[in-house]
């Protein structure tokens, strides 16, 4: 089995972007890249033999939701997620930390306009330091998540590169708050490594940094996660209520991750942070951005989204963008696709979706050239 290892090959002489490489037992994920999410085992209107073949070389899936259905004892059964979703890439999965935090303040945007007010009637029925009781929304039973559930959980789906158990607070709290939050966080990072540790299993782990916009907090939190023997950090936790609070806190925060590992920025990858962010160091960033948007009729170009369903593509017989190679626009034109989904059609999502992640997959490509030559 392939060892896990971080391979730094350049980093520009413009600013602190780097390109490497992570070797992983089911392959090699080029720096800095983009990593689509899978919340179910899939991308919505995609199969994973189309992804492979678009060339994304890193599937987010996600622990809470596969916990629920189809649970992981099925999966184990099946021999492990890759084979189980028919995918020979790799794959991280994360904690389900982030799924607690929304049961419990709703969305970002959600929690962001309601200052962090917990949500009566949610799912979530008791956090503690044991880890947090909760009621499934398939069936009504209660399941206890702790920082070992989620990583027996993630053992058995036996992903390349697994999230220790972690909280994470809303923008909207205080001080003192989110200190008592970052502190049981560590705790249950630390356990969530020396059971990963037990059974290493070929498995990677990524300590997740938190502490808010809060810079000392950060800091706090870079300083006892480092020392401790993660293969890679995640950044996680509350960005900001804006891009410049983000990009401020990363300025920061980046210098202070130790460089011969690998990062992760948790949620962000969008195409206006990615353009700040790839000059800061970041290697590697999650997003659901790119997918929902082709489902909403967006397709990503260079010179911004393209709203398909509007008229003005109702007899443009050219591809989404002249001098592309996805399967979407070698095969179809602009007035197909606002065809199909002014029709409301399926298959709208899924063409749309191929190209959108092709996109991100080129654009990533175009980073790490543009790095090697010194030019971000």
């Amino acid at each position: 089995m392939t060892p896990f290892k971080f391979e730094l090959l350049h980093t520009s002489t413009q600013s602190r972007a780097r390109v490497g490489r992570i070797h992983t037992p089911h392959g090699v994920i080029d720096t800095p890249n983009f990593v689509a999410v899978g919340t179910n085992g899939t991308l919505k209107a995609l199969d994973n033999a189309m992804v492979s073949n678009i060339g994304l070389q890193l599937m987010f899936c996600n622990t809470y939701h596969l916990l629920l259905q189809p649970g992981p004892e099925v999966i184990e059964k099946a021999g492990g997620i890759h084979r189980f979703i028919n995918r020979n890439l790799p794959i991280i999965t994360d904690s389900g930390g982030f799924q607690v935090f929304s049961l419990a303040y709703g969305s970002v945007a959600d929690e962001l306009k309601s200052k962090g007010t917990k949500k009566h009637g949610g799912s979530v029925m008791k956090i503690t330091d044991e880890g947090v009781l909760f009621r499934s929304y398939r069936d009504g039973r209660s399941i206890l998540l702790t920082p070992e559930s989620s990583i027996a959980t993630q053992k058995s789906f036996g992903a390349d590169i697994i999230i220790p158990f972690d909280e994470l607070p809303p923008y909207h709290i205080d001080p003192q708050a989110l200190q008592l939050s970052l502190d049981r966080t560590h705790r249950w990072e630390k356990r969530s490594l020396e059971a990963h540790l037990k059974h290493p299993n070929g498995q990677a782990m990524y300590g997740v940094i938190h502490g808010g916009i809060d810079d000392a907090l950060r800091e706090k939190s870079c300083a006892f996660l480092s020392q401790l023997p993660f293969d890679g950090f995640a950044i996680g936790g509350s960005m900001g209520k804006t891009k410049g609070e983000m990009v401020s806190m990363l300025t920061s925060l980046l210098p202070k991750l130790p460089p011969e590992a690998p990062n992760h920025l948790l949620g962000i990858a969008d195409l206006t942070s990615l353009a700040a962010c790839v000059p800061l160091g970041i290697d590697t960033f999650d997003s659901s951005y790119p997918t929902k948007a082709a489902r909403h009729g967006t397709l990503l170009t260079p010179s911004g989204g393209m709203k398909i369903s509007r008229g003005k593509h109702r007899d443009e017989f050219m591809p989404i963008q002249e001098a592309c190679s996805c399967f979407t626009c070698q095969n179809y034109s602009r007035a197909y696709l606002h065809h199909l989904f002014k029709a409301k059609e399926l298959t709208a999502m899924t063409l749309a979706s191929i190209h959108n992640l092709h996109f991100m997959v080129d654009l990533m490509a175009s980073y790490r050239q543009k790095i090697f030559l010194n030019l971000i």
